[in-house]
């Protein structure tokens, strides 16, 4: 009978990670995510894999997100030389993220490396280079949604969309084995259905085994409408303080909602800023490759951009500021009020925000507005708990702007989403509830059980179940 290993993501909401294995000796990797958050995590990602790489048949990714598809280079480094399989936005995207991740590994082993020589310490080297996501991203191989494929013997992999980000997918494996036949459904990250430009996640109704995520199996959002009307405040009181806003964002998924937003408010007239700065390489990239996959959209979405006129994010929001270069990036901090920066990385934990919050955080009349998770053991955690300071490149900062959350912009389902979605599976198939942290996780198997009278797994590290 297969095998399913759980070995990432697993009472934590990073490092997505998987092995499904047959009798007949096919073995599946489904993500390769790394994780991110606090130290004893980050170290985590330099650990050897818990399987031999040179083994894997095939890799599977559910969508880019570096928390599903981060370790790929260290496993193309460490041997593996096979297909990894995704839709095809997917692939751009990981083209994407991938090489940033790897440049900002290079530059942080460069960083702490000097850092390291001060102190008479031997220099520290990155967890990957550029050289080891090209090789990485040199294996993918992109499927559309809707068609199977076979990716080992006796392994076929089906992609539905998922809703969560461009090119997401939920994954539906068929394991032959022994002239067995079962079904694994993989939810990845399931798409909150009042997220703009996505469709609602692809309703399945056959497995024998779903592994569902749980990031916000505690909660639902607020609705839509509420968060835009906080957000619509939160800019015009900035705007009578005369103070910036500062918009920690995911290049990839986030970013694109905000500027949807963003132009939303413009087209309004209730958008008082004069500027909007999207100050992320990646993020600006990110916006090219949404255009291109722009049949992907939500059809009403698309039709409301079309009505418009709309080509580019610049159309939409003609007071959006690309900065590409770092030169670019450093003139923002010689405007003391009146922009909206949107900058990366979406925890904080790196990317050009560090640098706005050394400029911007100590300023009362400023204003940070998060817009979605922050994991625990990150800067952004810190932040939204309280700190009056914290540690930024090196330097103490006094956290005196305004701190906002605005958990209405998450691109996760919420908890009655995600019930939703689980509800439409026939005859209850064992379910294994993933990629949360485990409180959340507890707090959504009661919930299953109350209102659907189904017994969800919370699975261990490392645990193995039998198909």
């Amino acid at each position: 009978m297969a095998l399913l290993t759980f070995l990432g993501a697993i009472q934590e909401v990073t490092g997505s990670c998987y092995l499904l294995e047959t009798r007949d000796g096919s073995r599946v990797l489904l993500d390769c995510g790394m994780h991110q958050g606090r130290r004893e995590e980050d170290e985590s990602n330099s650990k050897p894999f818990a399987f031999d790489p040179h083994s894997l048949n095939a890799v599977v990714v559910s969508h880019a997100h570096i928390d599903h598809t981060g370790l790929l280079p260290r496993l193309a480094t460490a041997g593996y030389n096979g297909p990894i399989y995704a839709t095809e936005a997917t692939c751009e995207l990981m083209d994407l993220m991938l090489l940033d991740s790897a440049h900002i590994q290079e530059n942080d082993a460069e960083w702490e490396s000097k850092w390291r020589a001060r102190q008479g310490k031997p220099p520290v080297q990155p967890l990957y280079t550029t050289a080891d996501a090209q090789k990485a991203l040199s294996l993918c191989r992109p499927l559309p949604y809707g068609q199977s494929q076979e990716v080992a013997p006796g392994v076929q992999v089906t992609f539905h969309d998922a809703g969560h980000i461009l090119g997401s997918a939920i994954v539906e494996l068929e394991v032959h084995d022994h002239h067995l036949t079962r079904h694994l459904v993989f939810s990845g990250d399931l798409g909150n259905s009042s997220t703009p430009l996505m469709p609602d996640p692809t309703i399945l109704t056959r497995a024998d085994v779903v592994l569902m995520e749980s990031t916000y199996g505690d909660r639902d959002h607020r609705p839509t409408e509420e968060t835009l009307e906080e957000f619509a405040e939160i800019l015009q009181t900035a705007h009578r303080e005369g103070g910036n806003v500062l918009i920690p964002s995911f290049a990839v998924g986030r970013t694109q909602d905000l500027l949807f937003y963003l132009g939303r408010f413009y087209q309004e007239g209730r958008l008082p800023q004069q500027a909007v700065f999207l100050d992320s390489p990646m993020a600006i990239r990110a916006n090219a490759i949404y255009s291109r996959f722009g049949e992907h959209f939500d059809p009403a979405d698309r039709a409301l951009l079309r009505d418009k006129g709309v080509k580019r994010a610049e159309d939409w929001l003609p007071i959006l500021r690309p900065t590409l270069t770092p030169d670019e990036s450093m003139a923002i901090n010689r405007i003391k009020s009146g922009a909206i920066i949107i900058a990366g990385s979406g925890m904080c934990n790196g990317g050009r925000i560090v640098h706005h919050f050394k400029h911007n955080l100590w300023r009362e009349e400023c204003h940070v507005v998060f817009p979605g998770y922050q994991a625990q053991g990150t800067l952004g955690r810190r932040i939204i708990d309280g700190a009056s300071t914290v540690r930024v490149l090196h330097q103490n900062i006094a956290v005196r702007a305004k701190v906002h959350t605005l958990g209405g912009f998450s691109a996760h389902a919420g908890q009655s989403q995600l019930i939703d979605w689980v509800s439409h599976f026939d005859h209850h198939p064992e379910l294994y509830l993933v990629h949360g942290e485990l409180e959340k996780m507890q707090i959504l198997k009661q919930a299953l059980h109350d209102r659907l009278d189904w017994v969800a797994t919370i699975p261990e590290p490392g645990e193995q179940i039998a198909l």
